[in-house]
């Protein structure tokens, strides 16, 4: 996780974003402390990055790469307001010991485009990560990718969409919670086939960034507006566990933006 030392809204690059309407880095900082200390609450471990001035999205940590394995692919902005955050993101795997660390030759935004369940990578395309950023994250991970095109511009990430809620083992296949409308026709029948006991969310939950979640298959960490979404996970066992997202979602950010699962 990175602290949103300087967080701003300072320019728009989705369609969440308003600079005539500027965000309180206060506050944000106030939320984004809250969600670490849940984590931590949790049993989970929370290693930290030093932000850089000038790149106010730097908090947003699951664009910064994916870990499998031990493995890492770094990321590679569309954005250029964003792209110098790749390589202190590089420095800090390096820095951690981390030796497999691979940067993209193609577009590639990270966990905000792969979801990993266990089993496959989920990878979203349409507005952020190249399609062929796909293929060269098998290469790099080792792993099975299944891509899935977004269509729609509120949804730009593919963790604004969907998230993984358990990852598969030998017992039991993966879980995941998505939004059907944010996807093409092609993709809604795929992730229909593919994972037929989904939890699908509403539009209401979707707006709130409600699939922006973090799950620990156990635990599952939302936006504190996603009321029906954390009915409907307490129903299928989960543990919903929500929290006040609201001035980091002026930048296109919920908890999972500013959350990277490290799998080592």
């Amino acid at each position: 996780m990175c602290p949103p030392r300087y967080f701003a809204v300072e320019y728009a690059i989705n369609p969440w974003m308003d600079p005539n309407e500027p965000a309180d880095a206060g506050r944000a900082m106030a939320q984004w402390t809250a969600l670490r200390d849940i984590y931590r609450e949790l049993g989970h471990t929370v290693e930290e990055i030093e932000p850089r001035r000038g790149l106010p999205d730097m908090v947003f940590a699951a664009n910064s790469g994916t870990v499998i394995d031990g493995r890492v692919l770094g990321a590679r902005f569309r954005a250029p307001q964003r792209a110098p955050e790749a390589e202190h993101y590089r420095r800090w795997f390096v820095e951690h010991g981390y030796r497999d660390v691979l940067m993209p030759a193609r577009i590639n935004e990270a966990e905000g485009d792969f979801a990993w369940t266990g089993r496959m990578l989920l990878a979203g395309t349409g507005f952020r990560t190249d399609p062929e950023a796909h293929a060269e994250a098998q290469e790099a991970l080792g792993v099975p990718v299944l891509s899935l095109r977004l269509v729609d511009p509120r949804y730009y990430h593919l963790d604004t969409a969907l998230f993984v809620l358990s990852e598969a083992t030998d017992a039991a296949p993966a879980h995941i919670a998505y939004y059907p409308e944010a996807f093409s026709p092609g993709s809604q029948r795929v992730l229909a086939r593919t994972f037929p006991d989904a939890v699908r969310a509403t539009a209401t939950d979707a707006a709130c960034f409600g699939l922006n979640g973090v799950s620990d298959g156990r635990n599952v960490v939302l936006p504190l507006e996603a009321t029906e979404l954390a009915a409907r996970l307490a129903a299928c066992g989960y543990e919903p566990v929500r929290t006040d997202i609201s001035e980091l979602r002026k930048a296109g950010g919920g908890p999972k933006c500013c959350t990277l699962e490290i799998r080592k």
